[in-house]
């Protein structure tokens, strides 16, 4: 089975630390979209989003450059292996470009794209434009 790959771009006004602990961090990732998180700044720390429905743990951590997350929904099959999300966060003028690459999804599952635009990046839009 072929499984999916997708990458996204996007630009914050913010800078990348800002960004890169938002991310690891409970409340304020919470903050960031919108729903509820539990979240680890350790390599091997669980961590949990959107009320329970995105679970992983944390592969590598590059502090304030890299994040690298094993990832899945509540919408995997038991026996589907987890995802993997990267993200790179690079220093540009006025803020940060987030890359996000997510690859190792089931196959079929192509919703991911466009809930990680409209559940993250609009609402982390609006969160760090009002910093």
């Amino acid at each position: 089975m072929m499984k999916e790959i997708f990458e996204i771009k996007e630009i914050f006004k913010a800078k990348r630390v800002r960004i890169y602990q938002a991310w690891l961090d409970s409340e304020e990732h919470t903050k960031m979209t919108g729903g509820v998180a539990e979240c680890s700044a350790k390599v091997d720390g669980y961590f949990s989003a959107w009320d329970g429905y995105i679970a992983g743990k944390n592969v590598q951590l590059i502090e304030n450059k890299k994040i690298v997350q094993k990832w899945r929904t509540t919408e995997f099959a038991a026996n589907d292996e987890d995802s993997l999300v990267t993200i790179v966060l690079k220093e540009v003028e006025n803020g940060t470009a987030l890359v996000l690459t997510h690859s190792n999804i089931p196959d079929g599952q192509t919703q991911y794209k466009q809930g990680w635009k409209d559940h993250y990046f609009e609402p982390m839009k609006i969160y760090f434009n009002n910093l």
